[in-house]
């Protein structure tokens, strides 16, 4: 991850101090345009200059490809990058609909949310209601406001699991498999959560908007490296060399031999396009989401992952960081990890079925220590 150094080091030297643009968030030192390109061939781009809590970004992955929006699910897996978020937009709800905060306190509102909070559902009229582990009835009273108000404790709003599943009733991950299994050279093949009429109804707009998913053809030699790879090689009736390759049979015939058996005919490769990127915190997690994303589609459609492209627009380190980013700038890469994804995935219902216990981080066993920085978020302190 030499080119993530390269970006912060050009952030430092070529940056521009400006205002955040959003209330209560600090500086910042900004460039206007960065883009990072990553084979993943070469292995997973997690970084090695600081140590990575990689399962915090497939819990959050996951809770994207579910539609979810509630960061329940998030707390009781012990991922809390969305807390202040919610907790922000909790408030917001109270302060519009003139109902008291029954919560003063990010801590009380995550507790509630962990502890207490055990799940929600609709009666047949629609109404929204509470599974508790205990309640009084101030509390009680608490949750029934918010309810009128069409609010649940925990949610963020239609931010990007819902814009994924469920974008002006388009499910554009189901859309997205079907495209590419259906018609893989299509230019279409894109996830976009930049959905403006749904803004007001968002605790944060999407930072990382569009997704665009583009295959390459394999050649011959490419399918035959990957089955000898994944299949036995007795099964082959073509005499092959020591490489692994049909040096008898002609270019077509390899190919529709390879079309029997099922093996891939293509690399996926995906661009991200990112508007804000807080470089030295969110920019490494999304690397490594977006990267996940495209070895979870690739599975899924029967493809070999390619070369995921993270494209930034304002791209930048808070003030604050600026140390950390020098410390992390004295530190060697090391040999990145591999990432396995240990479940057969052939659909959409197979990816929402997908758990933790699904995907196995290898050979990273030796990265920097962690670097430590507050996550700003705009919460008012």
């Amino acid at each position: 991850m030499k080119q993530y150094l390269s970006l912060l080091q050009n952030i430092i030297d070529n940056g521009v101090e400006k205002e955040s643009g959003r209330d209560y968030m600090p500086k910042v030192l900004g460039i206007s345009h960065a883009v990072i390109q990553m084979n993943l061939k070469d292995g997973f781009p997690l970084l090695t200059t600081k140590k990575m809590p990689w399962k915090l970004i497939v819990h959050e992955l996951l809770w994207f490809l579910r539609g979810e929006t509630n960061i329940k699910y998030l707390v009781d897996n012990n991922v809390h990058i969305w807390d202040k978020d919610a907790y922000r937009w909790y408030l917001k709800y109270c302060t519009d609909n003139k109902i008291s905060t029954y919560f003063p306190k990010i801590e009380n509102f995550v507790t509630f949310i962990r502890d207490t909070f055990i799940s929600i559902y609709y009666d047949s009229m629609n109404n929204i209601h509470y599974e508790l582990k205990d309640s009084n009835n101030e509390l009680n009273e608490h949750l029934t406001a918010l309810a009128s108000a069409n609010y649940i404790i925990g949610d963020l709003g239609k931010v990007y699991g819902y814009q994924w599943r469920n974008q002006n009733g388009v499910d554009q991950i189901k859309d997205l498999i079907d495209g590419l299994k259906n018609n893989p050279y299509g230019r279409r093949n894109i996830i976009d959560t930049w959905n403006k009429s749904d803004f007001h109804e968002m605790a944060l707009p999407p930072c990382h908007l569009l997704y665009q998913f583009i295959v390459r053809p394999l050649t011959s030699y490419e399918r035959e490296d990957i089955y000898f790879n994944s299949y036995k090689k007795e099964d082959i009736y073509f005499d092959y060399d020591d490489e692994g390759h049909f040096p008898n049979a002609s270019d077509t015939e390899v190919h529709n031999t390879l079309d029997e058996w099922g093996a891939p005919k293509f690399y996926l490769d995906v661009n991200m396009y990112q508007r804000s990127g807080d470089s030295f915190l969110g920019v490494p997690f999304n690397i490594a989401s977006m990267s996940l994303l495209l070895m979870i589609i690739s599975k899924t459609c029967n493809m070999v992952p390619g070369i995921a492209t993270w494209i930034g627009g304002d791209t930048h380190l808070y003030i604050g960081h600026i140390p950390m980013a020098k410390e992390q700038l004295k530190r060697e890469c090391r040999k990145l990890p591999q990432m396995l994804i240990k479940s057969n995935t052939n659909s959409l219902e197979d990816i929402v079925k997908l758990t933790i216990n699904d995907f196995e981080l290898t050979q990273y066993d030796n990265p920097h220590p962690s670097i430590k920085a507050e996550l700003f978020t705009g919460l008012k302190k």
